[in-house]
């Protein structure tokens, strides 16, 4: 078992010298926090920083945010990716103000309980926006802990997380467990000799190159995810309410593939589709 004490101590000590200075970083709110979170998921945290200025500026409340249309939400998260998520928080957001009168809950269950909102996302908002000693062990937290004590079950990398944050600081120890393992504990060819724990690491000097679980080898221009983007940034360039006509393939996707594309994207509520014409759903949040 880690020695927690010290780790809280020295992980502290480097955080206040080198942590990373991010905007995001000064989400102050539980809704701000919330949006964070969720745009953070499978995006690069350098990059939300501006996204979410503007977006917590727009729609500052969960009330706000749940009378958002579908078009201006889909519009603020244009170049974030993956358009499920704002409209799974809006319906999060719609859910905090039918049952918990529009203020985010701090109870982890209850958080999960909320659409689009998983485990880890859950206990970040828990540790970040209400100090609660909860860890969200991602696959970077998970690296940290799982070399720090040897352990490689994700049960137990959880159970020991939870034992060892902070429970006077845990967004600060988060943080500079997240800092350390983009930096210093990196997949590939860990700085072991840079790193402040390295004392308390029992895989010191004996971890090399790994692979990545999941990897299918196909290009990202070849992938659905590429032609949904694709899709929707075309949409969002027409003016609100034009049809818009997909009748030729679209960089490495056939039209059957465009097709197909727009059938999935107007039965997740995306768009409107009329044959080989789409226009994003429009109206408020009432209309939709």
């Amino acid at each position: 078992m880690l020695d927690e004490e010290a780790l809280d101590r020295e992980l502290g000590a480097w955080f206040a010298r080198s942590g990373r200075v991010l905007e995001v970083r000064e989400a102050t709110t539980p809704w701000q926090v919330l949006v964070v979170e969720v745009m953070s998921q499978q995006t690069q945290i350098g990059r939300v920083g501006p996204y979410w200025r503007r977006f917590v500026e727009r729609w500052p409340t969960p009330a706000a945010f749940a009378e958002a249309s579908t078009r201006d939400v889909l519009n603020a998260w244009a170049g974030l990716g993956y358009n499920r998520r704002p409209l799974a928080l809006r319906d999060a957001a719609r859910r905090i103000v039918a049952e918990h009168g529009g203020e985010v809950p701090a109870d982890v269950e209850a958080l999960e309980a909320l659409p689009g909102i998983g485990r880890y996302t859950a206990r970040a908002v828990a540790a970040a926006a209400f100090g609660q000693p909860v860890a969200p062990v991602d696959v970077n937290v998970r690296r940290v802990i799982g070399r720090l004590s040897g352990l490689d079950r994700p049960s137990d990398i959880q159970a020991e997380a939870d034992r060892c944050i902070s429970r006077d600081h845990p967004a600060a120890w988060i943080h500079a467990v997240m800092d350390l393992a983009v930096g210093i504990c990196v997949r590939r060819a860990p700085s072991c000799g840079e790193c402040p724990v390295a004392h308390l690491c029992v895989s010191r000097g004996t971890t090399g190159a790994t692979t990545t679980a999941g990897s299918s080898g196909v290009a990202f221009e070849a992938s659905n995810r590429w032609l949904r983007g694709r899709l929707l940034d075309r949409l969002r360039d027409a003016s609100p309410g034009v049809w818009v006509t997909f009748r030729e393939a679209m960089g490495q996707h056939d039209i059957e593939a465009v097709r197909s594309a727009l059938a999935q994207l107007s039965a997740e509520g995306f768009l409107e589709r009329d044959g080989d014409r789409a226009r994003l759903v429009s109206g408020s949040a009432r209309e939709d």
